[in-house]
């Protein structure tokens, strides 16, 4: 498997992103081609979809404001992630513990990192509508692709972000190896492989958290199960069959359903 990091000018509202990684890919000598994996920062996506938002313009709620004291936030940047969030389960100075659709992440998914200044850039709206209209976009440039949109999260008790596949089109986020045997013949029970979150954290190596500016990563060779119809959902399980999150005490969150942006 290869993966290459597609540089491309900064994204701004209303930028045709497939076409911006299309025309990057062919300056930088790479060639997309049928079969390939394209991915997409969902801040890049967001963006382009006009997913930004200006904090000087936000009156913090009573809760943003008991939340910024708590674990030293911008009052407004809470109230975005109070208005992002699905659920929030606590926090740690600077960023919050939140649930956004079926996704343990930080913040809800915004951030004030790689956006203007007094903005936070949000995820698409519905980020697997957003990586089937990606596919659809390279489909009319004759391109046969596979599609991600991903986002940086932390796992419990490990050290620095890796990647979370929040849209996918074209291949199956999710590898059901039940039922398969070890190298001693005992069948798998309950094993499968996290297809898409693994291509995300690879695409993340050369695609970067900082100034790299390259919000997109081709990948080649990956070892999926391509076709139509694959969505984000076979890769969400329910909080009482997570190993982790049915340990933890949910009268703990606080739901925000208020209103979205």
């Amino acid at each position: 498997m290869q993966v290459f990091g597609i540089k491309t000018p900064l994204i701004k509202p209303g930028d045709d992103i497939a076409a911006i990684a299309i025309g990057a890919a062919a300056a930088s000598g790479l060639e997309i081609a049928d079969g390939d994996i394209l991915v997409f920062s969902a801040k890049a996506v967001g963006t382009a979809e006009g997913r930004l938002v200006d904090l000087t313009t936000l009156e913090p709620s009573a809760d943003a404001i008991s939340l910024s004291r708590k674990f030293k936030l911008d009052p407004g940047f809470a109230e975005v992630v109070l208005r992002e969030s699905d659920e929030i389960l606590g926090g740690v100075e600077h960023a919050l513990s939140t649930i956004k659709n079926g996704v343990l992440v930080a913040n809800g998914g915004a951030d004030q990192s790689n956006a203007p200044p007094n903005h936070a850039a949000l995820w698409p709206e519905d980020p697997q509508r957003s990586a089937v209209h990606l596919r659809e976009a390279f489909r009319r440039a004759g391109l046969d692709v596979g599609v991600l949109v991903t986002d940086s999260r932390t796992l419990p008790l490990r050290m620095g972000s890796s990647a979370v596949a929040i849209g996918i089109a074209g291949f199956s986020p999710v590898e059901d190896l039940r039922g398969r045997g070890d190298l001693f013949g005992r069948p798998m029970k309950i094993k499968r492989l996290a297809v898409a979150d693994d291509i995300a954290s690879a695409a993340q190596l050369v695609m970067g958290e900082t100034s790299e500016s390259v919000p997109v990563a081709l990948v080649r060779g990956a070892p999926v199960e391509r076709g139509d119809g694959f969505t984000i959902d076979a890769a969400i399980i329910p909080w009482e069959d997570c190993l982790i999150m049915h340990l933890m005490k949910r009268n703990t969150k606080i739901v925000s359903r208020r209103h979205k942006f």
